[in-house]
């Protein structure tokens, strides 16, 4: 069967238009990251059987197939169509037309949540300290509170003396009971860059009394300045909301665009077959186990705003958002509305009969095939991970150039 095209220029449109269009890159992890489309989603041909199904659920959404020449597309579009899936093109010329075109690639994985983080801290300012003056506080014992906003494997791997794990999404639920007195200074971490943007900002958008800053450039940042990491750390923050944490982060989604559904609205949604819609649970994963809404899938709310290209390939599809608590979901909703999606957040449906079980999880790909982040793991060259960070601070006029990304900033 003959495979149609489409060409860069259609893409572009499709993205600019809010169209959906599921990108697919078919390369390797590691070659993916090498350079791609901003809206591009890493699929590799060997895992498509895998991964197809959770990743794209409507089987007539506009599929768009491409590699750099090494000739995966073909096999690739005959994969999807014994799927199911009915609306499978080539991108004419490939990568190579992409750039002909005179497009932007971008590097790295999760590119355009780091590119939006990086606008964030752009355009609101977002205070940072750098490693040497966090250092410094810790050493007179200041009155700060460090908060780790990465996923807890990550922070037991390594992560700043003295820190305590409270992932992205958590931040705003658990701050008034890490940093209980106003006058602590909260400082927000991640490995690099994108989190503790998000988290501090995040911080500053719900209205914390506390004053609140980011570690400049995260534990790579902490690297390069020759201060030491703790290793296997177990330290969890607990639950407790800020004074007025519920209705100030309902305000923030608010703000930012967002609407909240009932049962009714959301099954109305479903019934619209001729749109993508993706359901997520923003919990953690514990919490998930223990009970949650039939049909919602489990992703962090910190960790789906930084891999939403993996949660969500289909640009333009509709997402909804639940968490009994509603503290997780409206932050991660207003995140995810100014990076330019349709999304939702569920009001209730936690007194009706739950699912039980953990969350459904991808099988890890062929560790040769992935791409080793600069900032993860403790024995990532120093060049490497100033690289990376130069390659960061770049991000904003790259999303200038490419001019297709329709974020904006609260």
């Amino acid at each position: 069967m003959t495979l149609l095209t489409v060409t860069s220029q259609d893409i572009r449109s499709a993205l600019l238009l809010r169209q959906e269009i599921a990108l697919l890159d078919l390369r390797h992890e590691a070659e993916f990251a090498t350079g791609h489309p901003l809206f591009a989603a890493n699929m590799a041909a060997g895992r498509i059987t895998l991964e197809v199904e959770l990743r794209l659920p409507r089987k007539d959404v506009p599929i768009v197939l491409y590699d750099n020449g090494e000739g995966l597309v073909g096999a690739a579009s005959e994969q999807f169509r014994a799927l199911g899936y009915n609306n499978v093109r080539a991108l004419a010329g490939g990568l190579e037309g992409w750039r002909s075109a005179g497009y932007e690639l971008f590097q790295d994985v999760n590119s355009y949540a780091k590119a939006f983080g990086e606008l964030v801290e752009a355009r609101r300012h977002t205070p940072s300290l750098t490693a040497d003056e966090v250092a410094s506080l810790i050493a007179a014992k200041a009155n700060i509170a460090v908060l780790d906003v990465r996923r807890f494997d990550e922070y037991a791997t390594m992560n700043i003396p003295g820190s305590v794990s409270v992932p992205g999404a958590e931040l705003v639920l658990r701050a008034g009971r890490a940093a209980a007195d106003p006058d602590t200074t909260i400082i927000v971490n991640c490995a690099g860059r994108t989190r503790s943007i998000i988290g501090a900002q995040s911080l500053i958008n719900a209205g914390l009394p506390n004053k609140v800053r980011a570690l400049r450039n995260g534990t790579i940042g902490w690297t390069l300045a020759r201060h030491s990491l703790e290793h296997g750390a177990d330290r969890r923050g607990g639950i407790g909301p800020f004074d007025g944490a519920v209705d100030n982060a309902r305000d923030v989604a608010y703000r930012s665009g967002v609407r909240r559904i009932g049962a009714s609205e959301l099954a109305a949604l479903r019934h619209e077959t001729d749109r993508t819609l993706y359901r997520f649970d923003v919990r953690e994963a514990d919490e998930y186990a223990a009970g949650h809404l039939a049909g919602f899938r489990h992703y962090a709310g910190g960790q789906l705003v930084q891999e939403i290209d993996m949660a969500a390939p289909v640009r333009g599809a509709r997402i909804v958002l639940t968490d009994d608590r509603s503290i997780r979901a409206d932050m991660t909703a207003s995140w995810l509305a100014q990076m330019g999606w349709e999304v939702y957040v569920l009001d209730g449906g936690y007194d009706d009969a739950l699912e039980v079980g953990p969350p459904q999880v991808l099988p890890k790909g062929d560790p040769a095939h992935r791409y080793r982040r600069p900032y993860e793991g403790t024995d990532v060259a120093e060049h490497a991970m100033q690289a990376y960070l130069e390659w960061e601070y770049g991000l904003v006029d790259q999303l200038r150039r490419d001019g297709t990304h329709g974020f904006y900033v609260i």
